[in-house]
């Protein structure tokens, strides 16, 4: 029930031999994702359920972090998970490259609990393995 917010394979960080420069979860002058502070305890029964106290809620569209690279570029990582913010992932802050070289574990950027109600409606709307692939593959067909 929970969401692991990483890197996808297809992203330019991953494929073109970019190295990472900085990773700043500063994303306004007012809102940083590193305050995000959440506390609260767990009760087991038949699901985890956790009550939170001071987590960020995040839309689809809330920035994450921004990441510039060495060629300049910058880009900004998103949600795209209507949640609280549980964690951010401060390892990646003074070892970047953990985020190239183990994006879907160690490397990965935040941790995000959606809404108990709308995780079985984010979950039918992720695409599998396969037809994430199949878009990769429409998308490098359309390019060229």
């Amino acid at each position: 029930r929970i969401c692991v917010i990483t890197l996808a394979e297809a992203h330019p960080l991953l494929q073109s031999g970019k190295t990472i420069t900085n990773i700043n979860y500063q994303i306004s002058a007012n809102c940083s994702r590193l305050q995000n502070k959440v506390s609260g305890k767990s009760k087991r029964t038949r699901l985890f359920i956790f009550q939170m106290q001071g987590a960020q809620f995040l839309t689809e569209l809330a920035p994450l972090c921004r990441i510039s690279s060495s060629d300049g570029e910058e880009y900004t990582i998103y949600s795209c998970i209507r949640g609280r913010l549980i964690e951010v992932n401060e390892n990646i802050l003074s070892n970047p490259a953990l985020l190239q070289e183990k994006p879907s574990t160690e490397g990965y950027i935040a941790v995000v609990l959606p809404k108990f109600e709308e995780s079985k409606s984010i979950t039918q709307g992720l695409l599998t393995q396969k037809e994430y692939e199949e878009v990769l593959l429409k998308r490098r067909s359309s390019a060229s």
